[in-house]
């Protein structure tokens, strides 16, 4: 995904000499592909999504400055968790959950000596991962947010209580919670097949 900058705003070109601008492009952009990942489960609309990261950058640049060191990673979280719920709520209650069948790039992590999966095998990992992200789109909001920040963004529990302001209890107990729905809703849909 590449972030497009509207012209319109008075946003300094990366690649100039500016110091600031460079700074926050070795620091932030390297998580580019975890703020997207978060916007799609909240916004669950991948143009919705796009939009609230490019916003979601253009704010923490224009912040830049009141960043006060640690790990960029939560704040640029907390930052677009903010953005979607001020600018995009609203359209997000009306999207439809995505089925899998659209542009969300797939990794792999198979190693260069590694036999590639049978045709079998690879079926069954794309129904599970198609499954899971189904699973996961309709779990409440609270548990979603939560269970995205801590398994797919591998965030501390003390990381994703700063993005989303409450107490390391609470996660702990969304986590658990959200793990269990999770798992409920799993095993009701193998029974179904």
């Amino acid at each position: 995904m590449a972030l497009v900058l509207a012209d319109e705003m008075m946003v300094p070109d990366f690649n100039k000499g500016d110091d600031a601008a460079q700074r926050f492009r070795a620091a932030a952009l390297p998580y580019l592909d975890d703020v997207y990942s978060l916007a799609r489960y909240l916004l669950r609309d991948a143009h919705d999504a796009e939009d609230a990261v490019q916003e979601c950058y253009l704010r923490a640049f224009r912040h830049f400055g009141t960043f006060r060191g640690g790990p960029i990673k939560p704040w640029l979280l907390a930052i677009l968790r903010n953005v979607c719920r001020a600018e995009y709520a609203r359209r997000s209650a009306s999207m439809v959950v995505a089925n899998g069948d659209d542009d969300v790039a797939e990794q792999t992590s198979e190693g260069l000596w590694s036999d590639p999966p049978s045709p079998e095998a690879e079926t069954l990992r794309r129904f599970d991962a198609a499954a899971v992200q189904t699973l996961i789109a309709r779990l409440p909001e609270p548990f979603r947010e939560t269970l995205v920040l801590r398994e797919i963004n591998d965030l501390s529990y003390r990381e994703i209580a700063d993005v989303i302001g409450m107490p390391v209890g609470t996660v702990m107990s969304r986590l658990a919670r959200g793990r269990a729905l999770l798992r409920t809703a799993w095993l009701a849909e193998e029974k179904e097949t």
